[in-house]
């Protein structure tokens, strides 16, 4: 059986990484996975059995028995969610379970025509022989721009000027962190979205992909 692709998306918060791959992935019929929520996933998932996602045991029991359909749920982007995720990514045993998680998923995915996986580490550490590699990127103040209007859009009371200083602690973080840092792969196509919106730059992602896979 031949190797199924692989597309792999890198890049900061806010850089329309996301978008592109769901979209990237419905235009091919590809499975896709956002990487940076499965730690949100795990962390909700221990709080509805009522575990402690402290408790090595308790996260460990929910990514043996992870359960992707919360990957739409709402209660994702809830704070207590966030505070569970930050506390079972903690335990190196969930880094390592989703580790292979993560591998499996790429190179068993569900369809079984392709699979788009978007994170952070994807064409470096998660799957560096990924067929196609794009690393999306825009400038701190573009990015902080876009958050910011989703936070508006969602209720969310905060200023421009907090988003941005929050853009940038978080890219000096993934950037320096010694475990798996945020990076663009040598072989990673560069997007830079800071002037296209979205429509346009899956146009041109959408273009180098297939330009890669011949499709």
């Amino acid at each position: 059986m031949s190797k199924l692709p692989v597309i792999a998306i890198d890049g900061p918060a806010a850089s329309g990484k996301g978008s592109i791959a769901r979209r990237i992935a419905a235009a091919l019929g590809f499975a896709h996975l956002d990487t940076g929520t499965l730690y949100r996933v795990v962390g909700l998932a221990v709080l509805r059995k009522h575990g402690d996602p402290s408790n090595p045991a308790d996260a460990e029991a929910a990514v043996q028995s992870l359960d992707l359909s919360l990957l739409e749920d709402q209660a994702l982007r809830a704070h207590s969610t966030s505070v569970a995720a930050s506390k079972v990514a903690a335990i190196l045993s969930v880094r390592e379970a989703l580790l292979s998680f993560q591998r499996d998923f790429a190179a068993h995915p569900p369809g079984g025509k392709g699979a788009v996986l978007d994170g952070r580490d994807i064409g470096t550490v998660i799957c560096p022989d990924a067929d196609v590699k794009l690393f999306v990127t825009a400038t701190p103040e573009v990015r902080a721009h876009r958050r910011f209007l989703e936070h508006t859009a969602n209720g969310t009371l905060i200023t421009e000027a907090e988003v941005l200083a929050d853009i940038q602690s978080r890219d000096a973080r993934d950037s320096g962190r010694t475990v798996a840092p945020l990076k663009q792969a040598g072989d990673a196509h560069l997007l830079d979205t800071t002037h296209l919106d979205i429509e346009a730059a899956t146009e041109r992602a959408l273009s180098i992909v297939r330009a890669a896979l011949r499709t």
